[in-house]
């Protein structure tokens, strides 16, 4: 296992299938952006480029799909719109739109108004991909409200499938079949605004659950679930600051917030969680992003934490030269694979393991003296019990 301390990880986002098949990014620089997708099932990766007849703008988004094709979406003029593209093996698509190589599906858009009649604008971000690897959703966060669109996977083009009272964010999975969405919801309160953790039914219409309701005027996000194991990673500043913490979904056990988590840092995320451990939540491997306080996602990275919830202790590394967005996927075995990207290797994955947590300390207390003879206690002057 190599690694080595870096300035800055690649602020563009890779994002993995929600059965680890395949991942896709938005590679190059400047004014010549191109998708690009990795095939991560094999017994070693390999990228495929997508490029289209125009380079992609700095703010399009990318998502794979678990049949190798890739979800893109664009802010087109007044609308948001969604394709799918896919290597074709040479020639220019069908409805010569996309460039050579490149096949490309239009799917539809959505407003970039929330409301025609207030033009009130929305921002729209792609949700992780759905874990049933063939639909994909779409968060457009307006002022008072926010909307989930599922944008691949439907016949029609994009269909909104709920509506929520406030500002939410976020996004995280808690079933196998794309139905059960955690947000996190903003609601305006008599001190200002609050953050809560929700769970969304999107065959319901958008029925809302509460998830997270640590303490009354609290900030709770959710931040990574194990659809096996229920764990659950929050940040909360319900201990008086923002903490790191987990819990288990469904079970009755209040939230934990480690120390050896505090010392992490608040601003530390998340990113992959062990899968395969059924019913076991305290054995699951944790990867966590450690970004320099104040800096965030895409900024100066301080490196890769990994953690145990069974442990009391966190290894801390440095971050792999080359670090594609921070992110990784966990094996089943335990094994967690990292994305990176060098003029050497431009399409690699890292390999490593938890290490072994060390064993609590001893504590040396001095040798105690032999006991003085027992002296009798007088009946009357005898402890009770």
């Amino acid at each position: 296992m190599t690694v080595c301390a870096i300035e800055k990880i690649s602020a563009t986002p890779f994002t993995i299938a929600a059965d680890g098949s395949y991942a896709a990014r938005l590679a190059g620089d400047g004014e010549a952006r191109y998708p690009e997708r990795w095939t991560l099932s094999g017994p070693e990766p390999y990228a495929v480029p997508l490029p289209l007849a125009q380079p992609e703008e700095a703010d399009s988004e990318v998502l794979p799909l678990a049949d190798g094709r890739v979800l893109i979406h664009r802010r087109v003029a007044e609308r948001h719109g969604f394709a799918l593209l896919y290597p074709t093996g040479g020639g220019a698509a069908g409805n010569g739109a996309a460039g050579p190589r490149t096949g490309e599906l239009q799917l539809g858009a959505i407003p970039a108004e929330d409301d025609p009649g207030t033009g009130e604008g929305v921002r729209v971000t792609l949700l992780p991909p759905s874990p049933d690897g063939h639909g994909a959703f779409a968060l457009a966060v307006g002022a008072a409200s926010t909307t989930v669109w599922q944008v691949a996977g439907v016949p029609f083009g994009p269909e909104r499938v709920a509506r929520i009272p406030g500002r939410c964010s976020g996004g995280v999975w808690l079933d196998r079949t794309g139905r059960l969405l955690a947000l996190d919801r903003e609601l305006d309160g008599p001190g200002g605004p609050v953050t809560k953790a929700v769970a969304v039914d999107l065959r319901r219409g958008g029925e809302i659950s509460p998830l997270l309701q640590i303490a009354e005027g609290s900030n709770d996000r959710l931040l990574l679930a194990d659809i096996d194991s229920g764990l659950l990673l929050i940040r909360s500043d319900a201990p008086g600051e923002p903490r790191l913490g987990w819990g288990v979904l469904g079970s009755a056990r209040p939230v934990r917030f480690p120390e050896c988590l505090r010392a992490v840092g608040a601003t530390a995320t998340p990113f992959a969680v062990q899968p395969g451990q059924v019913l076991m939540p305290e054995s699951c491997g944790v990867a966590l992003r450690v970004d320099e306080a104040g800096e965030g996602y895409g900024g100066a990275v301080a490196g890769l934490a990994l953690w145990r919830p069974a442990d009391r202790h966190v290894f801390r590394l440095g971050a792999p030269a080359g670090w594609l967005g921070g992110t990784g996927r966990w094996t089943p075995q335990g094994r967690l694979h990292l994305p990176y990207a060098t003029p050497d290797v431009p399409c690699g994955l890292l390999g490593m393991t938890l290490p072994v947590s060390p064993p609590p300390p001893v504590r040396l207390d001095p040798i105690p003296l032999p006991p003085a003879p027992a002296r009798p206690v007088p009946l009357q002057q005898a402890p009770l019990g």
